[in-house]
């Protein structure tokens, strides 16, 4: 058999592995265990289908959506691997000539979904496959899905233990790109992977650029943010189905090509959403996160997050989804004081034992804490899943660190916070106490009898922005709690005694009065490289992949990523051999499309 080396080249075009992914394939080629952790757009994939491909039989690829495991095997084939998916998008006809063609030894990696692989058929079929040593290797995609703290958990995905049960001898690889400490001990005891070996890449993505943002009209910097990215796709996350809705409808009217995507849709639109999104360049997706898993769009350039997800690991996983090439990409997020009480209020009211609520509240509260940072929120990132960094780390690409905040000694204006808070007998929100601490005797504060308090008024000096910030900065420090049982009222928690007697100083970052400013941005072109005819070129090549994959019926990303399009438009090889030194062309897309590339690059 070739060796993984070999395979890489020849068949993924590339000569060299990225981070751990060689230790990774030696250790399963050799028939180990492994849980791996890899950023999402680290090349995961390909630590198991080197594998499979060197291993003896067909490797078998447990994934949890159909659509992500038709873009792989189309991918696959495009590479010139046999590869092919059992799902219920097949007819029983179709479904038959799979299983034939993995008992035939026809095919190195069969896709199949966790609900068909713990079926009797496929388990019998599965057997007969071990019984003649043609098992090569099982893979778990989306390894996290096992988790019971997770959004995306898979009840079917616990019952996947039955492959160490029935198949010991067969190598078992779990892959995840989203995983804290609790959620990578799950993963090990409930696929019985206690053997495993653990190889973790680092998650740092540094070609994404965060920023988080106090909402303040959401129009307006939403659009004010896709100002600056015409024609490129992204995503946009919103809590709900009916936000969802209109934000979609917002921006079609608005001149973009924006497609709404949610669980509460038809089945068969939300499929052609997720194929125009794939398939169609600059194409907007707003869903809620029932999108997003498994979505294997390279060029997605940005991810908008509109509401505020549910912990760290949600927020880093749909983050994620943007820069999969490695171009310069953005996560941009809007948040407020609302979004806070609103997932308090989902988590205390859920029928989710006390255990899971406690968990997901401290989950929550670190998300906060990313949100409140005044330091580079990468760092915070980073440290969040164990990959620790120094005090004054600084990455350059996230907005503490391009336009850092100021902190300020903000003892008093907390103190009068807090006592506004403890005056009104800890039964109203922000809102209402910063109509309180601005002096704003409405009807309702005279109603209550509360333009008579001592803090009626004595917080003029800030701004309303001003004080939401601080109210927010309270809520993650832990001297302030939601008490979402009393419709978001805020309330004194102990650690606020030593602050409102002021034996505790309180610095907090400073908020600008505005979160609108632009900041200067290149040309799409000139950050990727390309001038004159070298961009004239690489249009070229984009218009001609359109029309390839339009006849291979297949995202335009399978045929070529836009990474190996731009090497070709700058360096214009002159030649098949050179043209085969080109990262990410392997032998079989050399062989079908070397002569037209060459053509292209010679303008005929």
């Amino acid at each position: 058999m070739p060796s993984p080396h070999q395979i890489l080249q020849s068949v993924f075009g590339y000569s060299t592995f990225n981070g751990p992914q060689e230790a990774i394939i030696a250790h399963v080629v050799a028939g180990g265990d492994a849980i791996v952790l890899m950023p999402t757009g680290g090349g995961k994939s390909i630590c198991y289908q080197i594998p499979a491909l060197v291993r003896p039989g067909v490797g078998v690829v447990v994934s949890p959506l159909i659509a992500l495991m038709q873009d792989q095997v189309d991918a696959l084939k495009e590479l010139g691997v046999a590869a092919a998916f059992l799902n219920s998008s097949l007819t029983a006809a179709e479904a038959g000539q799979v299983e034939r063609a993995a008992l035939a030894g026809d095919l190195k990696l069969l896709y199949v979904a966790p609900e068909r692989l713990l079926t009797p058929r496929f388990l019998d079929l599965l057997d007969t496959l071990a019984a003649r040593a043609a098992l090569g290797l099982f893979a778990i995609d989306e390894a996290h899905c096992v988790s019971q703290w997770g959004h995306d958990f898979r009840v079917e995905y616990l019952q996947l233990s039955v492959l160490a049960e029935r198949f010991p001898d067969v190598p078992r690889v779990a892959l995840t790109a989203t995983a804290d400490t609790m959620t990578r001990q799950e993963i090990r005891d409930r696929l019985h992977l206690n053997g495993a070996r653990e190889f973790v890449a680092s998650f740092d993505r540094p070609n994404i650029r965060y920023t988080i943002a106090e909402r303040e009209d959401e129009h307006r910097q939403l659009r004010a943010f896709l100002a600056e990215r015409k024609n490129e796709a992204g995503i946009v996350y919103c809590l709900s189905r009916k936000k969802v809705d209109a934000t979609a409808a917002w921006l079609a009217k608005s001149g973009h090509r924006a497609l709404p995507y949610h669980a509460g849709m038809d089945s068969a639109e939300r499929r052609a959403n997720q194929l125009r999104f794939l398939r169609e360049d600059g194409v907007i997706m707003v869903a809620t996160i029932a999108f997003g898993m498994g979505i294997d769009k390279p060029d997605v350039r940005f991810v908008v997050h509109l509401d505020l997800p549910k912990s760290i690991e949600s927020y880093y996983q749909e983050t994620g989804r943007a820069g999969r090439d490695g171009e310069h990409s953005d996560a941009w997020m809007l948040y407020g004081l609302s979004d806070v009480v609103q997932q308090r209020r989902m988590i205390d009211t859920g029928e989710a034992e006390e255990q899971y609520k406690r968990v997901s509240r401290g989950k929550l509260d670190a998300l906060l804490g990313l949100c409140e940072t005044p330091t580079c929120r990468r760092a915070r990132l980073l440290n969040y899943f164990g990959e620790p960094q120094p005090a004054d780390y600084r990455c350059g690409n996230c907005d503490n660190c391009l336009s850092p905040p100021e902190t300020w000694d903000a003892s008093e204006p907390v103190r009068m916070a807090l006592s506004a808070i403890y005056r009104t007998g800890q039964r109203y929100g922000a809102a209402y106490l910063i109509e309180i601490l601005r002096g704003n005797a409405n009807a309702t504060v005279k109603e209550r009898g509360h333009e008579g308090l001592s803090v009626f008024g004595i917080g003029r000096a800030l701004s309303d922005v001003q004080w939401r910030s601080l109210f927010r900065q309270l809520v993650a420090l832990g001297w302030v709690e939601v008490d979402t049982e009393g419709y978001g009222t805020l309330r004194l928690t102990t650690e606020a005694r030593p602050v409102l007697r002021g034996e505790i100083p309180a610095f907090l970052r400073r908020t600008a009065e505005t979160t609108g400013a632009k900041r200067e941005r290149k040309p799409r072109a000139e950050l990727e490289g390309l001038a004159g005819g070298a961009l004239a070129l690489f249009e070229r090549l984009k218009a001609w992949r359109r029309e390839t994959a339009a006849t291979d019926n297949v995202p335009a990303y399978v045929i070529l990523h836009d990474r190996v399009l731009r090497e070709i438009a700058v360096e214009r090889p002159a030649s098949i051999a050179a043209l085969g030194r080109i990262a990410g062309i392997g032998e079989n897309k050399l062989r079908r499309f070397g002569e037209r590339l060459l053509a292209l690059v010679n303008n005929d």
